[in-house]
């Protein structure tokens, strides 16, 4: 069912991941240990490579399936990796961008496998683009670039986008219901970028 290839392309994308961490850690890391949190953060990360795997493969109901059910464990360890930081006393920098990369690989990930699979059309891509979107334009806009307060609102409609995703993949989903799932997701989302843009402007 699996192609060959299907092994060696979840390894780039989770070696890609660590790499980038890596990186990361140095700068915005401040303890000796990795920690508990971005342990648990780095499982999410596998998870999520395991679901990126599936893009190119053939887009059958039993791999769709599968993506949701790991996309779901994924999602479920998200308020895991917080908790630990907190009660570790390890919260840092660094911990919170690795939470929000892997939450944003995991939308861009489920978009293009509801658009692999037929479940709406190419519009659905943008869903994934949004976070790198707003990454890309704080390259040009300074004011973009400063940090964000965590909120209890970009933490669910995060989930929301995810949970709309990953229902318009399952195959009992058919379209045109499947579509109008991810467009509702994709709303919440610009809706929380346009907030987020504000805030930082009013910040600047």
């Amino acid at each position: 069912m699996l192609s060959p290839f299907y092994l060696a392309k979840v390894g780039v994308v989770f070696v890609g991941i660590m790499i980038v961490a890596i990186v990361g850690l140095r700068e915005h890391h401040p303890f000796p240990t990795f920690g508990p949190a971005n342990v648990t953060t780095t499982i999410r990360a596998l998870l999520v490579a395991l679901v990126a795997g599936f893009i190119g493969e053939a887009p059958l109901p039993p791999l769709a399936w599968k993506a949701a059910w790991l996309a779901s464990l994924a999602t479920a360890l998200d308020g895991v990796d917080g908790h630990l930081a907190r009660r570790s006393g390890m919260s840092s920098v660094f911990g919170a961008r690795f939470d929000m990369e892997i939450d944003a690989l995991l939308i861009q990930t489920l978009a293009i496998l509801v658009w692999q699979h037929g479940k709406a059309g190419a519009w659905v891509l943008v869903s994934g683009l949004v976070r790198y979107v707003f990454v890309a334009a704080g390259w040009t806009l300074p004011w973009m670039r400063a940090p964000l307060t965590p909120t209890l609102r970009a933490r669910v409609i995060c989930i929301v986008q995810v949970c709309a995703l990953m229902f318009a993949l399952l195959p009992p989903v058919a379209v045109p219901a499947s579509a109008w799932l991810a467009a509702a997701g994709l709303a919440v989302l610009c809706y929380s970028f346009a907030v987020d843009t504000l805030r930082l402007w009013h910040q600047r």
